[in-house]
């Protein structure tokens, strides 16, 4: 077989399409007027939702205490596949909505990229808890912010020292399909350019 017909063998903890879940965290109407790059952020969050539509993948949404903090940014809403199911917290790690556990059960997940507000509190909460009961974290990193940058970063830190791997809405695509031979690679590329 040629090289160019050839698709190595992934990583182990190189996310797959058969075990991997997005996961958006509380991507919330009411950070629209407190973060700088909320538009930036959910752009590349509805980017990332539209791509696992197109991989027919799962995708799971929560949202922290909807009545104080609106529900998700309508961008986002109007990119998730149907059927998608919005889950209500209070707990500040997505793993204290109800059934959120087993979901991830349920789909047979090993990979789960993450995105979403606030990046050093939901974000970071629910990706220490995931990294604690064995999963792989991949943080999408043009798709996560804060109020302030030293938050963010501090979120940051505090995840990639428990082992969040840093991904990108492009890389993590790119990982999924493997190679360019893939079915959906068209379409991948168009949403991405």
């Amino acid at each position: 077989m040629s090289p160019e017909h050839h698709t190595p063998m992934p990583h182990p903890k190189t996310p797959k399409i058969a075990n991997t879940m997005l996961v958006v965290v509380d991507a919330q109407e009411a950070f629209r007027p407190a973060i700088g790059d909320f538009a930036l952020a959910v752009s590349n969050i509805s980017r990332a939702v539209r791509g696992f539509g197109i991989l027919e993948m799962p995708v799971l949404v929560t949202e922290q205490y909807p009545r104080g903090l609106g529900h998700t940014a309508e961008e986002i809403t109007l990119a998730l596949p149907a059927g998608v199911e919005v889950m209500e917290k209070t707990s500040f790690s997505a793993f204290g909505a109800d059934g959120f556990a087993d979901k991830l059960d349920e789909h047979a997940i090993r990979h789960v990229l993450l995105c979403g507000f606030e990046t050093h509190v939901c974000v970071n909460q629910t990706a220490h808890d995931l990294i604690d009961k064995g999963f792989n974290v991949h943080l999408l990193t043009d798709c996560i912010a804060s109020r302030f940058r030293v938050d963010e970063d501090a979120g940051l830190e505090k995840m990639r020292s428990v082992g969040v791997v840093p991904s990108s809405v492009e890389t993590a695509l790119f990982e999924l399909m493997q190679n360019a031979r893939h079915p959906k690679f068209k379409e991948i590329q168009s949403l991405i350019k």
